[in-house]
């Protein structure tokens, strides 16, 4: 055979990675679009407020302007009842979708949320001590969320001690005790609300597992509001670690990254966040699975574009889930998860067969 004679190519032709959007424009977008939809959520309502009103209504209070005695109801219902709710909509969205990017991190896994870790039905079981059992009823209208974030951490110490080896902390093991225990707090839920004696109770323990936004108050905000922005300040400063841990522990140790120790902090950040946002909002699911897919989606996996979009991606989805869920039915709510998941299904199997997204893929 000739020396001469054409050998193949050793390497064929990388085909082109999907074009990603930049991150500061398209983050600059959201927070815009964020903005004006929080004015939305405030028009919008059964009260027939018009958007004139509401805007004047707004400007009285942030600017101290004078206001007429006719429009005090009007006021009330803009800065007491809407307001408030749209505020911590889009504090819980945001939460939920920056938590999710962490866990995904922490326990490499695409299916992984901020419930995986089994907080969320931990949560349920103090929620529904109060609500079936008038537990903690000295804490008057602070009780449903003292015994949720509470019940909570409990949960959150019980899967850490269960999940732990002598060889640290791992995805997997991670993974399997949240899961088994979210059935076992899901079983005790189930029990409690079978034996409640009274049916209105049932119904707002039903209520508040599917997700819920009625009960928001600014008394509610700043706590929510102060633990997501802590959340999301500390994940902002591990975004290089995260992308370390996102390709394995080996990978990560010989970048210089301790993948256990930065488990253990990921877990208590997550735990912390999680807990609270459902202590004010109930179980809302599909947030913090399908946001981060859809933000890496968007500008790939690198973390610190992915913390910088998904939070605001989240903040802004849950608050148009809250306007369909309070308005779809209205004068009757829909609980807020049911909305999510009649967004989230559709769209996940949607984002499944999409070509050239791999979950959890290159950057």
């Amino acid at each position: 055979m000739s020396s001469t004679t054409a050998a193949a190519p050793a390497t064929a032709a990388a085909p082109p990675g999907p074009r990603r959007t930049p991150a500061l424009p398209l983050a600059a977008g959201l927070a815009a679009a964020l903005l004006g939809s929080l004015v939305c959520a405030v028009a919008v309502g059964s009260a027939g407020l018009g958007w004139g009103q509401v805007l004047r209504l707004l400007g009285a209070g942030l600017t101290g302007g004078r206001l007429e005695a006719e429009e005090a109801a009007a006021y009330a219902i803009v800065w007491e009842i809407r307001l408030p709710r749209a505020v911590l909509a889009a504090v819980v969205g945001a939460g939920l979708a920056a938590t999710g990017v962490a866990v995904q991190a922490m326990v490499r896994n695409a299916l992984a949320d901020p419930f995986v870790l089994g907080i969320s039905s931990g949560a349920s079981v103090g929620a529904n001590a109060v609500l079936m059992f008038g537990a903690f009823a000295s804490l008057g209208v602070w009780a449903l969320s003292a015994s949720a974030f509470v019940s909570a951490l409990l949960a959150m110490v019980l899967v850490y001690l269960t999940a732990r080896t002598a060889h640290g902390l791992t995805p997997l093991r991670l993974v399997l005790t949240g899961t088994a225990m979210s059935y076992g707090f899901s079983a005790v839920t189930a029990l409690m609300v079978f034996a409640a004696a009274r049916g209105e109770a049932a119904r707002s323990a039903m209520m508040w597992l599917l997700g819920s936004l009625g009960g928001a108050t600014w008394g509610s905000v700043p706590i929510a509001a102060a633990t997501v922005l802590a959340g999301l300040a500390y994940l902002a400063r591990a975004a290089g670690r995260l992308d370390a841990l996102a390709m394995g522990d080996e990978t990560a140790a010989s970048l210089g990254v301790d993948p256990d120790r930065l488990r253990r902090a990921l877990f208590v950040v997550t735990a912390a966040v999680t807990g609270t946002v459902v202590a004010v909002s109930g179980a809302i699911g599909f947030v913090g699975l399908m946001v981060p897919h859809l933000a890496r989606m968007l500008v790939g996996a690198g973390h610190r574009r992915l913390l910088l979009i998904a939070p605001l991606a989240g903040a802004l989805l849950l608050v148009w889930v809250d306007i369909v869920s309070r308005t779809l039915l209205a004068p009757a709510e829909l609980p807020v998860g049911v909305v999510t998941a009649a967004v989230g299904v559709p769209c996940f199997l949607l984002l499944m067969r999409r070509r050239g997204y791999a979950f959890g893929g290159g950057r």
